[in-house]
């Protein structure tokens, strides 16, 4: 029955390239025409059931478990040809119940009081500090580079990344920065070093923590920026500019107005705030299984207008609105590339089964943001209708704040691109 019930969906779904299907009898069986083509091996005979109740999830479990092979081990291909064709169509008729009753559960799931969410945040980015050192850039930006030229390395995509928000910001020497899940410290420390900014950062992940701590002492900053092991719900004090890079997707869409309330409250009246957030196109949905159950734990990528909604309740000014498309695509794959090329060093800090996870991670989300539906929005926010410059000019012409940061001087502005051009 179950396979049976596989062969419907997959004869469903695939409609553009070929999927060959090899089961653990020998049979074969074939689902669209043309390319891509690519060719899956079943070992694990109770592969069809997963599937047909799970198919995210089980797909991915089993290709950890060594009992799903991909010809080739060709993961890109696999990604590039199922991920267009499943947004293309919808569930068959027998998955849907099943798939109703995981979206009801949908804000259950993603409900993060401090004590959830700093549990969330440790079974990701608390691993191991050596992970990290596999596939990301010395500064440790785990978010979308900003790729500005063709052939941009990892490194200046990710100093791009801070320079351009910087830019949004608008900072001036002096003024007060919260920046809200501030990882390993990069962002501070730029905005610090570079803008005369004091900043405050906050996370909950205890390794970042003490990562952060060491960084700002090495950079003799201790005076400028103040890095905190706590929840920004636990914040009093009010800033100049509020920061956020890759920290929304944590948030949960229970606590969305949560979160744009202390945005409101904690921001002075005159000041601006950036949201950098990975989200989808497209209405509501369901955050991925598989991604929620070995990567994030509680993460969602939003709808634009869910995140509209409630910065539209606090009657917070959307002053600008950017989106990065295929940015992180770029950036997903340096990382796989470092990664592959640390492989062997994974293997031995961890085990096969979480190579195969990681792989699985970095190609599945390179995929969705190259031929899925994912991207990254970069949202401007302020208290009044000119809390911010009425056109894009002066992100690109005359910059004041790469002015101010050229003024205050250091070392990671020489590292920025586009700063000779502007």
């Amino acid at each position: 029955m179950w396979t049976r019930l596989l062969d419907r969906m997959l004869a469903h779904i695939v409609q553009v390239g070929t999927l060959r299907l090899t089961l653990p009898d020998g049979s074969i069986r074939r689902y669209g025409a043309g390319t891509p083509q690519v060719g899956l091996i079943v070992k694990n005979p109770d592969l069809p059931r997963r599937v047909v109740l799970n198919p995210s999830l089980a797909v991915g479990e089993c290709y950890m478990e060594g009992g799903l092979e991909i010809e080739g081990d060709d993961l890109d291909g696999f990604f590039r040809l199922m991920i267009p064709n499943i947004n293309a169509t919808t569930a068959p008729w027998f998955q849907r119940p099943l798939n109703l009753t995981r979206r009801g559960a949908r804000r259950f799931r993603q409900f993060a009081p401090v004590g959830k969410a700093q549990t969330n945040v440790a079974r990701h980015y608390d691993l191991s500090s050596a992970l990290y050192d596999l596939f990301l850039d010395d500064d440790r930006q785990y978010s979308c580079g900003y790729f500005e030229r063709k052939g941009m390395s990892l490194e200046a995509a990710q100093q791009a990344k801070k320079h351009h928000i910087a830019a949004k910001l608008r900072i001036e020497p002096g003024m007060r920065v919260l920046d809200i899940g501030c990882g390993w410290g990069g962002m501070g420390l730029t905005l610090a070093r570079d803008y005369g900014a004091e900043v405050v950062g906050v996370t909950l992940s205890k390794e970042q923590h003490t990562m952060a701590v060491e960084r700002v002492r090495a950079a003799g900053l201790e005076g400028r920026v103040d890095v905190r092991l706590v929840d920004y719900r636990k914040l009093h004090e009010r800033f100049d500019r509020i920061v956020s890079v890759g920290m929304f997707e944590h948030v949960g869409v229970p606590h969305y107005n949560e979160y744009f309330s202390f945005v409101n409250d904690a921001l002075e009246r005159d000041g601006l705030a950036l949201i950098h957030t990975i989200g989808h196109v497209g209405p509501a949905n369901e955050a991925d299984p598989w991604i929620t159950r070995y990567i994030f734990p509680g993460g969602y990528a939003p709808a634009l207008n869910e995140m509209q909604k409630a910065i539209d309740r606090q009657q917070l000014v959307t002053c600008d609105i950017e989106a990065l498309r295929l940015h992180y695509a770029y950036t997903l794959r340096a990382w796989y590339d470092r990664f592959m090329a640390n492989e062997a060093r994974a293997r031995v800090l961890f085990d096969e089964r979480f190579v195969r996870m990681w792989r699985w991670y970095l190609k599945s989300m390179e995929a969705s943001f190259s031929v899925g539906s994912l991207l990254v929005y970069q949202v401007q926010l302020g208290k009044h209708l000119d809390a911010a410059p009425i056109t894009r000019d002066y992100l690109y012409r005359g910059n004041a704040s790469l002015a101010a940061a050229q003024q205050v001087g250091g070392p990671d502005q020489a590292l920025h691109p586009a700063a000779s051009s502007l």
